[in-house]
């Protein structure tokens, strides 16, 4: 980086309190390396003269949520979406204010009820689940949380049988499905998760689930893109499913990102050439082309976001930040700073 001594000592200083507090939590970096000895290797990339705009963009642009901020957003889960839905619910249903629930003994035992008459799913092993259920310990049963939404006809016997015996009810059914994910940035893959899960529920709507039910599908982190247009793609879904679909889908979001977080031209500055000039076309793939675009250059969904979640890196992010190829293909080899794990159909 040709830094003076003075220069150096800055920016290690910031450079150990970010890793130590933050990035080196990042879950795949290889053995041995955690963020600085990442970033020494990101940076060997690019021309010496081109390395000052990529560390100031790494510096100033990078959105990283470490593990105690995702855990901050599943611990408000319950009290800030789940509680107050089911507040609404036997409000609606008592005709009275919701701050009156707790001040009624019918109100306060429809809740519980209601509580209990609820399932909550995993949508991907980034909804983090066991986390949830140790933050609901003692609210939520086990047996109400699962860890993903394809069930064997076994289980959900069995979460119906548990069901009946909590409430003394032979005739009780779930009333309420959660399903929980991390990040949402198109919908394009919560478009497949939802058709799967119809799926797989649909043959037992009428022996599992009340007449009144109803899917509420929250995630932890959404982009402001996304929550505008979710609800008219879910029913897109229903207008296209020959089958049946789900009797109301509701869609709740912990922290949705403004579109300032958006990458661009303004924004990256000197940064802005090196997205195209280190860019290799073999990252793209049938999956990342339902994105649109004639290229991933700026993530999947053309999202150009910056974002590093502490388990992975979404491919709605710029691929200079995650992709890691060897350049066997001709064109120029990308090495990664927060390598992805990829997985074969995620597309967020």
């Amino acid at each position: 980086m040709d830094w003076d001594l003075e220069r150096s000592r800055t920016e290690f200083a910031w450079l150990q309190l970010m890793s130590r507090f933050k990035y080196d939590g990042y879950s795949d970096f290889v053995a041995g390396v955690r963020f600085i000895e990442s970033l020494a290797g990101w940076l060997q990339q690019f021309q010496p003269d081109e390395r000052p705009a990529a560390y100031a963009f790494v510096r100033t642009l990078l959105a990283y949520f470490s593990p105690a901020e995702i855990q901050h957003l599943i611990d408000l889960v319950y009290p800030e979406r789940i509680r107050v839905r089911l507040l609404r619910e036997v409000a609606a249903a008592l005709k009275k204010p919701s701050y009156l629930v707790w001040s009624d003994a019918t109100a306060a035992d429809l809740y519980r009820r209601l509580l209990r008459q609820s399932l909550f799913f995993g949508l991907s092993d980034g909804a983090r689940i066991d986390n949830f259920r140790r933050a609901t310990a003692g609210i939520i049963s086990n047996e109400q949380v699962l860890l993903a939404t394809e069930i064997a006809a076994g289980k959900w016997k069995q979460v119906l049988d548990d069901l009946r015996a909590a409430l003394k009810d032979d005739q009780a059914r779930f009333k309420f499905l959660f399903l929980l994910d991390d990040f949402i940035a198109t919908g394009t893959t919560l478009q497949g998760k939802l058709k799967r899960f119809w799926r797989d529920c649909k043959e037992i709507v009428e022996t599992h689930f009340d007449l009144q039910w109803t899917v509420v599908v929250h995630h932890y982190i959404a982009t402001k893109a996304v929550t505008e247009k979710i609800i008219a793609r879910e029913h897109e879904l229903a207008q296209q499913s020959e089958d049946g679909w789900f009797r109301s889908v509701e869609f709740s979001f912990e922290l949705v990102l403004p579109d300032s977080l958006k990458i661009d031209e303004t924004k990256a500055g000197a940064f802005w050439p090196l997205i195209d000039k280190y860019y290799n076309s073999a990252i793209e793939t049938d999956h990342t082309r339902k994105g649109g675009g004639k290229d991933v250059k700026l993530g999947f969904g053309q999202c150009a976001l910056s974002l590093v979640l502490e388990h992975n890196t979404p491919n709605n992010s710029l691929p200079i930040i995650w992709a890691d190829v060897d350049g066997s293909n001709g064109q120029t080899p990308m090495r990664p700073l927060f390598r992805r794990r990829q997985r074969h159909s995620e597309l967020a």
